[in-house]
């Protein structure tokens, strides 16, 4: 539910704030909390109270998170759900809501069946053996106390559909190959097991001999930075320490962060090899082997290294996640793990729906003025990311932005040092600088917190990346805009950009609807040809 600091990086996304504006911009953590309905105002389906959000699972007026699980309760058992029009008592009488099944301790474990129903209603798609149902509350999970409230200080009131199947199958042992929209909460869906099971193998914290029980690799420094924050953030107070292993810092700060006793590796796959060839680092206790962005771990680029460390391990747990995910991937997966689970939620290899997508037909030659254009209207929403396809191309543009748009912009890219890029983000984060021009380094798995607005200014070489991209507009359900530049330079990509914006709903440009290129492959199955306008 999304009240009102829209910026908060750890808002919960399962619910979305309606249309409707309340009389307090704070989320509604109980019923007795919000006011009531006026006339013409929508009310909560649960009280008959003011329903200043909508459940995005069920579409469903709610006025508070209280009474966004009762709803996802009944959902679960196959209850109605009550009208508005019900009586009930005056809103100065705290004790007219009924909790049904729900209780302080987390609600109940649900039924196959109930399961079931849930994930249709959310869908959660689980192909390849059975796994425990979802949870409708992080209380039900078994986890560490201290973890619990670490988990509500970050903000997390109810668990998003990823983490609600994800987080009790990953503590229950299992494998898992996990599909879900870009900022839909994947992160914390494998470090609350994490943090979890090394809280539980090692309950005391007067050792510095204890070695790692948990590797997670990323494809870059910076995606391995946020990823340690959120650890950090979760683990506190926890027998629960970090390494973070990326180019770009001290080698040997690393290595003696290691040494000095470590639950949970992250890093890059380059420098963790570097470190596990030159020294002796132990990794015989490793439990849980985590890829973030997987599709982009098992190419070509990555595979050989991923798989290097993969064998220096002795058949730990794997948890592998991206928002696209390939049938190779699937089928190293598969290799890795023979009992591997995969999870997904909503349609695969699709954008998140809260990203609005806006293309737009523009010759190479025009792309600059057109950008121009936008950031000077009432369209540019700062902060914003554009991304390019070169290195010199995110220098020339960003000079370009800020000298003929007037408005600061910075560039980031790969050979810019970690100390630059990491100052360059920070005053991005802050405000400082409203447009960062960057090349694919942004495009994966970095939480970009207040950005709304993306503008694809070079189209990537793969529809996937270009999925990527456009979600950093959103995270955790967050409205968010994405504008993308095309013309016929971008022939490749043509009919699965066009497949992607009708999915999405999105209006597609009479130009690139008529393109020569807007063909359907005949391996695809569909042996046919798009027909073109006018012939």
């Amino acid at each position: 539910m999304e009240g009102g600091n829209g910026n908060d990086p750890c808002e919960s996304s399962v619910l979305q704030k309606d249309i409707y504006q309340g009389i307090d911009d704070d989320v509604k953590l109980n019923s007795k909390d919000q006011r009531d309905a006026l006339a013409d105002e929508p009310k909560c389906v649960i009280c008959g109270r003011y329903g200043e959000y909508v459940c995005d699972e069920t579409d469903d007026d709610i006025c508070s998170l209280e009474c966004k699980q009762t709803l996802l309760l009944r959902v679960a058992n196959s209850l109605p759900v009550c009208s508005s029009s019900t009586q009930r008592l005056p809103a100065t009488d705290e004790c007219f809501y009924v909790r049904d099944s729900v209780d302080r301790s987390g609600p109940p474990s649900l039924t196959c069946d109930q399961a079931e129903l849930l994930r249709n209603k959310l869908e959660i798609h689980v192909k390849g053996g059975v796994i425990p149902a979802p949870v409708l509350a992080f209380s039900s999970c078994g986890l560490p106390q201290k973890l619990l409230q670490n988990i509500e200080t970050a903000g997390y009131v109810m668990p998003t559909p990823v983490q609600m199947q994800v987080i009790p199958a990953a503590l229950d042992g299992r494998s898992l190959l996990v599909s879900a929209d870009t900022g839909s909460g994947k992160t914390a869906s494998f470090l609350i097991p994490i943090i979890s099971l090394c809280a539980k193998l090692y309950p005391n914290n007067n050792s510095n001999l204890r070695k790692p029980l948990a590797v997670v690799l990323t494809p870059t420094r910076e995606l391995g930075i946020q990823v340690e924050d959120q650890a950090k953030l979760l683990g506190k107070g926890l027998p629960f320490k970090t390494a973070l292993v990326v180019g770009g810092d001290p080698i040997a700060r690393q290595l003696y962060r290691i040494q000095q006793g470590v639950e949970l590796i992250i890093g890059t796959p380059g420098r963790l090899i570097d470190i596990l060839t030159k020294q002796d680092i132990e990794l015989s206790d490793v439990k849980i082997f985590g890829l973030d962005e997987v599709d982009c771990m098992l190419q070509r680029g990555f595979r050989d290294q991923v798989m290097q460390i993969f064998r220096a391990l002795s058949q730990p747990q794997l948890l592998m996640y991206s928002a696209t995910i390939s049938q190779d991937v699937e089928k190293i997966a598969s290799c890795m793990a023979t009992d591997i689970v995969a999870v997904s939620i909503g349609k695969p290899n699709r954008p998140s729906k809260a990203v609005k997508q806006l293309a737009i037909w523009v010759e190479s030659k025009q792309k600059k003025q057109k950008l121009f254009d936008i950031l000077r209207s009432k369209h540019f929403r700062p902060p914003a990311v554009v991304y390019v396809g070169s290195r010199a191309g995110a220098d020339l543009l960003s000079d370009a932005i800020t000298a003929t748009a007037g408005i600061k912009a910075l560039s980031i890219h790969g050979t810019k040092s970690m100390k630059e890029r990491r100052e360059i983000m920070r005053m991005f984060l802050v405000g400082e600088v409203s447009v960062v021009v960057s090349t694919g380094i942004l495009g994966r798995g970095i939480d970009l917190l207040a950005v709304r607005q993306v503008i694809v200014f070079d189209m990537p070489n793969s529809i996937k990346e270009y999925v990527h991209q456009i979600g950093r507009a959103s995270r955790l359900g967050e409205e968010g805009n994405a504008i993308v530049f095309v013309n016929d330079e971008d022939k490749k990509l043509i009919p699965e950009l066009v497949d992607i914006l009708k999915s999405s709903g999105a209006v597609i440009p009479r130009e690139l609807g008529n393109s020569r290129y807007n063909v359907v492959s005949l391996s695809s199955g569909k042996n046919f040809k798009k027909r073109k306008y006018g012939g």
